[in-house]
């Protein structure tokens, strides 16, 4: 094994480490019972000076002091140290972030296997693969209880074959507006389109799509899509758009989800997935 998969590998425990501290914390401010795992003794694999050394340096060092109480303290505390723990991972870790890191969203990439790309779709929906570079993903639902219901929460999707009646190709351009729009909530009163930081949102959504190399195919469950590929979903505002529906219509730990919008990306090796979810 190389160094560089040492050091993913390291990198991988210490996140993964980081998620259950974050799950922990948040079941201590519920007041509910937890058991806090201890974190690992040694820094894993990494042997050798580099970038990924210093970061696992970083992290544990930041591990190291965070106070175990009060609650709400140790939740803060963990939640920062993961977040920018997964910022310095990787340039596209970052941008994701900046783009996505407060809204309801689903994104994944995972290993493009079979011809019929919505086959690979399907496994990311199930969680079933992993991202193949160990770069980001933003999956709030992974460990969901709602998932004992519906594996795939918060998707409903129909089987592989039915995914082209409810997708619609969109131009690159087209592409790059559909993610750069999921910065918005579906209630928001701000949206990109009038945001300072707009073309910074735009270029971050470009700089993810980019991953998927220049002939990259994007699909959306948009319907106006259909008639104008290259739509500019800034200009139009993420409310009110009209979609073939994926989601999941089961009323689940008090929650309805009844808006959304969906990014695909498929190259000859990934598959990306990008969804963004209004629920009340």
């Amino acid at each position: 094994m190389s160094t560089a998969d040492d050091d993913r590998i390291a990198l991988d425990l210490l996140d993964a480490h980081l998620e259950d501290l974050w799950r922990a914390a948040g079941e201590l401010q519920r007041g509910d019972r937890a058991v806090v795992p201890e974190a690992p003794r040694e820094l894993g694999g990494a042997a050798t000076d580099g970038a990924a050394t210093e970061l696992l340096r970083w992290g544990y060092g930041e591990l190291a002091g965070i106070p175990r109480s009060p609650a709400d303290v140790f939740a803060r505390s963990v939640g920062s140290t993961i977040m920018e723990l997964r910022r310095r991972r990787s340039p596209w870790n970052a941008a994701a972030l900046r783009l996505l890191e407060d809204p309801y969203v689903f994104l994944a990439t995972g290993p493009r296997r079979h011809e019929d790309w919505a086959e690979d779709v399907l496994a990311l929906m199930h969680r079933e693969v992993p991202d193949p570079r160990g770069w980001l993903r933003i999956d709030a639902d992974r460990t969901n209880d709602a998932r004992y219901a519906v594996p795939t929460y918060p998707f409903g999707p129909p089987p592989a074959a039915g995914f082209r009646d409810r997708l619609h190709e969109l131009e690159p351009a087209g592409a790059v507006t559909a993610l750069a729009v999921m910065a918005e909530e579906w209630g928001d009163d701000r949206p990109v389109r009038n945001r300072p930081e707009r073309d910074a949102l735009l270029a971050d959504a470009r700089f993810l799509l980019d991953r998927y190399g220049p002939d990259a195919q994007f699909w959306t469950n948009a319907r106006n899509a259909a008639s104008d590929p290259a739509r500019d979903f800034v200009r139009a505002g993420l409310k009110g758009t009209r979609v073939h529906g994926f989601i999941t219509g089961a009323y689940i730990n008090g929650l309805d989800l009844l808006e959304e919008l969906g990014l695909i990306a498929v190259s000859g090796d990934e598959v990306g997935v990008f969804w963004s979810f209004g629920a009340y």
